[in-house]
């Protein structure tokens, strides 16, 4: 709320007053405005509490929003849904505190007790009511001193999935996204066709362009009127070339319902394992040059952004590559087909936002100023993100487990991925893999497994070239890597030039190995797999074994996805040079 009002100090506070709150005293509504624009206000009279205690709070939330703790609704609506038990706590007291001054270590104590901290609702009650309270400097010294008593974090009873459930989840997810995004390509191959001028002006198939053409636009159709200026049904005229005047004949030929969106969500949770407020919150993926030759592939970065409890955020990048029907890259492709249309609309009445998931809600506003609906950012008719209650709804309609979001992603990271996504290692560790049961089951082969791959780590030949993103300036390319001290080799005498084989690069400190390289060492990979079974063993052992090793190592570390990637973008000129190579044709 803007100030207003002549200034007027707080009764004995020292905290400074942040321009969301207003300057009279009896003023106690707060707004949080985001960084994206969307708004929510929080009226603190309506707790039940002293004047002199809705203020003070009024204060300290004001003060949350406005110095970067809270950059989402999400977060200011998490702490004002417990103040309320806290007040109703405090007003049953037998001498109520007026003010945050007046609390006492007993009433602290009692507050704890009456909460059931194993569960989760109870432990973040407390946790979220006193981080609130010690930002004011009023608040009793044995008040904090109660407050710094450790709290134990209540069990984690989420699980993940167990193989069938999850195989089901994904199935119906693409299922639902899979139908959407036929309807909506068959309907824009026809409205490009329109547009392209390939229809009779005044014939069916030149309307139906015509209001598809509308719908992009606009993102509905024309509507007749009442006398008294009600808003009716789509007109006649064109109610009669969609076949109706329903969702199903109108917008829905060019966006997504909100289950769809939260379908497609679904399925970016299950493939990618990210966090459904990141999720729902992603930029558009931009298509960035493939580090290959010339081909069909495209390669999409993910900027992603996870704002972390006390922490500030977390900001990553990952680059996801369509190279087929089943790779994870052609799901983005998707994803912004299916979206195109709703996207273009929103960048169009509201261009400073940036979002991947759009769908079109079942009203017929159109009001083009953006405005929040919980979390979430409205434009007009359109919706952006997925959220858990639309995900819960779709997984309920189609008689499926629920909290898709949050135990498919844990499914994802802790029995697939195995390691953190968007979280610390700790918080991985600790708080999603050693409570889950899979995990557990899990956990006796893992140990023997990392046994025998210790013993066979001290057996061979790691990698000793160096990973890089790209090949750096003055870098000298070699037939497997890149070379940054080509003189001073340590293979060879110091001054006289790297003369060892090709094949020694991948050992040699001096290498760089970077995108470009992965398809050749990919190939290389292979054509010393098959090299083993045409030779002696003790042939291979002695002539390749500690190449291959070096390979092994460099796959692993690349992980199964980035290799296959590799093993598809492999050029003529790759298999080229790891021929002659191999037949002998070059050693250096």
């Amino acid at each position: 709320m803007s100030r207003r009002g002549r200034k007027a100090a707080l009764p004995t506070t020292p905290l400074r007053r942040p321009p969301v709150l207003g300057e009279d005293p009896s003023d106690v509504v707060v707004r949080h405005t985001t960084k994206e624009g969307t708004t929510r206000a929080y009226d603190f009279g309506r707790l039940p509490m002293p004047a002199a205690m809705q203020r003070s709070l009024a204060v300290l939330f004001a003060e949350k929003c406005t110095n970067g703790a809270w950059t989402s609704l999400k977060t200011s609506e998490g702490t004002w849904r417990h103040l309320p038990a806290l007040g109703e706590f405090l007003s049953g007291q037998e001498n109520p505190p007026t003010d945050i001054p007046d609390l006492t270590a007993a009433m602290w104590s009692a507050w704890r007790l009456s909460r059931k901290t194993r569960a989760q609702t109870g432990y973040n009650q407390i946790m979220v009511t006193q981080l609130l309270l010690r930002a004011d400097s009023r608040l009793p010294q044995e008040v904090r001193a109660v407050m710094a008593r450790r709290l134990p974090e209540p069990k984690v009873q989420e699980r993940a999935f167990e193989p069938e459930e999850f195989r089901q989840i994904k199935a119906a997810a693409r299922r639902t996204f899979r139908s959407a995004l036929l309807r909506i390509r068959e309907n824009t191959e026809h409205l490009n066709a329109w547009r392209n001028g390939d229809f009779v002006r005044g014939s069916k198939e030149w309307t139906l362009g015509e209001a598809l053409d509308l719908l992009a636009r606009t993102g509905d159709l024309p509507r007749r009127t009442s006398a008294t200026g009600k808003t009716l049904g789509v007109k006649p005229h064109y109610a009669k070339v969609l076949g109706g005047g329903k969702p199903e004949h109108t917008w829905k030929r060019l966006f997504l319902t909100r289950l769809e969106a939260a379908a497609l969500g679904v399925v970016l949770v299950t493939e990618f394992g990210f966090n459904s407020t990141t999720m729902s919150e992603m930029p558009v993926p931009r298509a960035v040059p493939d580090s290959g030759e010339k081909s069909r592939t495209k390669v999409y970065r993910l900027e992603l952004e996870k704002r972390r409890r006390h922490a500030g955020h977390h900001f990553e990048s990952r680059n996801i590559t369509d190279h087929g029907a089943d790779s994870a890259g052609r799901l983005i492709s998707d994803a912004l087909e299916a979206t195109a249309h709703a996207r273009a609309y929103v960048a169009d009445q509201a261009p400073e936002i940036d979002r991947l998931l759009v769908w079109r809600s079942k009203g017929n506003r159109s009001e083009v100023a953006t405005n929040s609906v919980g979390g979430f950012i409205r434009v007009g008719p359109f919706g952006l993100g997925a959220s858990t209650d639309a995900a819960a709804l779709w997984a309920q309609e189609q008689e499926l487990p629920g909290k898709v979001f949050r135990r498919g992603r844990k499914t994802v990271n802790v029995v697939h991925r195995r390691e953190p996504g968007q979280n610390t290692q700790d918080t991985h560790d600790r708080v999603y893999v050693l409570p889950e049961p899979q995990a557990q089951e899990a956990a006796g082969q893992v140990i023997a497994d990392g046994v025998t791959a210790a013993v066979e780590a001290a057996r061979r030949t790691v990698l000793q070239a160096q990973l890089a993103d790209a090949p750096e300036a003055g870098d000298q390319e070699t037939a497997t890597a890149s070379c940054s001290e080509f003189e001073h080799s340590p293979f060879t005498a110091p001054g006289a030039g790297c003369g060892a084989s090709f094949l020694l690069c991948t050992a040699c400190p001096n290498a760089r190995v970077a995108p470009i390289h992965h398809p050749r060492l990919a190939h290389l990979h292979a054509a010393l797999e098959n090299l083993r079974s045409v030779l002696d063993p003790a042939t291979w052992m002695a002539d390749w074994y500690d190449a291959h090793a070096r390979l092994e190592d460099l796959r692993q570390r690349l992980g199964a996805e980035v290799w296959k990637q590799a093993q598809q973008r492999v050029s003529n000129w790759d298999r080229q040079i790891i021929d002659d190579l191999l037949n002998g044709h070059f050693d250096s």
